[in-house]
């Protein structure tokens, strides 16, 4: 079970998925009609990284020339190309899975752009259509900060995100 870092408050497991349905509802509202890739993932980035504690950054990348190039992000600067075969960005963008990490340095061929980062949670961004438009990528200072209720929370905000990217008639 997820234990809440220890800067933050303990909360339960029902508080925790009412935090991401509140969260998801603010996202929805900010893609209201929006429907600008780049700004909605600014947004995005910005609503996650100022509202769930204990992260140190939250942002995409998008899949350019097939490798991952840095998008939108709240943080410290980051690395600003990923090749498809490395670290956890990588391997999500490979695998088209989502990767939950609790401790970066065990995984094979982790990036450190940050070496503060020791946790790590990345969603495929991928369309109806089947195609790969990059990742969402989070990370944490706390070891095992991530889990099942990050990976739905974050796999509920990335639908929406790419939701929005699709004009509603």
């Amino acid at each position: 079970m997820h234990s809440a870092p220890s800067s933050a408050p303990a909360i339960t497991p029902l508080e925790r998925r009412t935090q991401y349905d509140e969260l998801l509802l603010q996202a929805r509202a900010l893609f209201t009609d929006e429907h600008d890739a780049i700004a909605n993932a600014a947004n995005l980035s910005a609503l996650v990284f100022e509202t769930l504690p204990g992260l140190n950054w939250a942002g995409f990348y998008f899949l350019k020339n097939k490798e991952l190039v840095l998008g939108p992000f709240q943080g410290r600067p980051a690395c600003v190309r990923i090749q498809l075969d490395r670290g956890v960005c990588g391997a999500a963008a490979s695998s088209r899975t989502l990767q939950v990490v609790p401790d970066v340095h065990a995984f094979p061929g982790h990036i450190a752009c940050d070496p503060a980062s020791r946790s790590e949670i990345v969603v495929p961004l991928i369309t109806r259509s089947g195609e790969l438009l990059g990742v969402w990528d989070v990370d944490s200072p706390h070891a095992g900060r991530f889990d099942d209720i990050d990976a739905a929370g974050m796999q509920a905000l990335c639908q929406a995100w790419l939701d929005s990217l699709r004009p509603r008639h």
